[in-house]
């Protein structure tokens, strides 16, 4: 019989891009949350030898290069196996958007195929195969909120977070993360025209390595709970505007951890470049925080955005707006670390 496993979406609450390493990726620190939109993996083990991908979406690949192939291949090794498997992706995600659909199918995957074969790999190890085959992969082996190193694949656990009702909404538009690299070397190399986002401000002037000590000082802020003073004052300093898309009207005592969290002004650094490159992804933002959300943000390199909310009726009502303006739009939750792993098993 076949394992059902669900598979969940990720967004990133904050990305910050540092300095090109030697292995040719670049240094980040991201707070990525699962999110309760999900595809479907099923899969058999079965007599003989092989992987077999099975797919609707004509996107998807079949062969080697599919992340589910790829792990299975790595676990089959690792556990000392044998076996043809098995693997049907109903895909409800969409395919390089930003919310980690295929990052999410292998490790659903690899864990459907633990409980196929009633065998597990220690958690270290489990983690070391994830990390070579994607940086995204580790986060989905502990859910919920989750601080990504290195080149993200270095994953600690944050403190659980309460459930939040949030928008995502998912244009047609695939942004190529490695394209979105380059734009933004050109862009800190002053070798492309002055980018802005949709607060009109300007490329912070600061070194990589300062950029990643920023957001570490922020998060640490957080965590230690010093920035709910901080956020008060320079509130008073803004004129207005929003701030990484927080309302106005929506700024002052945090309604919860997570929103919290954002206000430190962890934003994304994608959308410098990606904004430029797809303006109406920018539009899509803007709508967002006219629609009432507390925080709005592009997720990963896009082209996905979402938006938080503070009750799930105000985050279904703005997605019925954004539907009605022809945005792809869907109400859903964050989810915690205990309701990520209750609910991957069907």
């Amino acid at each position: 019989m076949p394992v059902t496993v669900r598979s969940f979406a990720k967004i990133n609450l904050g990305l910050c891009i540092g300095g090109l390493r030697p292995d040719g990726f670049h240094d980040l620190r991201t707070v990525y949350q699962t999110i309760a939109l999900h595809d479907v993996i099923r899969l058999a083990v079965k007599r003989g030898t092989g992987i077999e991908i099975r797919c609707a979406d004509p996107s998807v690949p079949r062969d080697a290069t599919n992340t589910c192939y790829r792990i299975v291949e790595r676990a089959m090794a690792a556990l000392k196996v044998n076996g043809r498997v098995v693997i049907e992706i109903e895909k409800q995600l969409p395919v390089q958007g930003g919310l980690g659909g295929a990052s999410a199918n292998a490790v659903s995957s690899l864990l459907a195929l633990e409980k196929a074969l009633r065998k597990e790999l220690s958690a270290p190890e489990k983690l070391r195969i994830a990390a070579e085959v994607g940086s995204d992969l580790p986060l989905f082996l502990v859910g919920g909120t989750v601080l990504g190193v290195g080149r993200g694949e270095e994953v600690y656990p944050l403190p659980d977070l309460p459930s939040t009702p949030c928008v995502i909404v998912t244009p047609e538009i695939k942004v190529s993360t490695p394209k979105a690299f380059a734009d933004w070397d050109l862009l800190l190399s002053g070798a492309t025209a002055e980018v802005t986002d949709l607060d009109d401000s300007k490329l912070t002037p600061l070194s990589a390595s300062d950029r990643i000590w920023e957001f570490g000082r922020a998060l640490g802020a957080w965590l230690s709970g010093e920035h709910k003073g901080q956020r008060k004052s320079q509130a008073k300093r803004k004129t207005g505007k929003a701030l990484s898309g927080v309302p106005a009207s929506g700024r002052g005592r945090a309604e919860s951890p997570l929103l919290d969290l954002v206000r430190t002004g962890i934003g994304n650094d994608f959308e410098r470049v990606v904004f430029s490159q797809y303006p109406e992804l920018s539009e899509v933002k803007r709508v967002l925080a006219r629609a009432g959300a507390i925080y709005a943000s592009l997720s990963g390199s896009g082209s996905a955005l979402f938006g938080l909310f503070l009750t799930r009726g105000r985050a279904e009502k703005a997605a019925a707006e954004l539907r009605r303006s022809g945005f792809p739009a869907q109400a859903t939750v964050t989810l915690t670390r205990q309701q990520y792993w209750k609910r991957i098993v069907d």
